[in-house]
């Protein structure tokens, strides 16, 4: 069975260590490009301003502490989930 080709560049066998890529630039490129959104799934625009369907609901405000040794001051950040 021949090697498979790197699904990045197309020009290079695909490593194992990096495999489906043929190195760590070509993985980390495609990485890359997925955070940029160049990547998607085809279907209808999403307006993110838009009023929510009836399954979703909106977003709340958590606010989480943990308890560290004496003397360790630690603070507190809310994220929303």
């Amino acid at each position: 069975m021949p090697a498979s080709t790197c699904v990045y560049c197309r020009l290079h066998p695909a490593d194992s260590r990096w495999h489906p890529f043929c190195s760590e630039r070509c993985r980390l490129a495609d990485l890359g490009r997925w955070l940029q959104g160049d990547y998607r799934v085809p279907g209808a625009p999403v307006d993110p301003t838009g009023p929510l369907s009836d399954d979703e609901e909106e977003p709340v405000a958590v606010q989480f502490s943990f308890s560290r040794p004496t003397g360790v001051k630690l603070a507190e950040q809310a994220i929303e989930v």
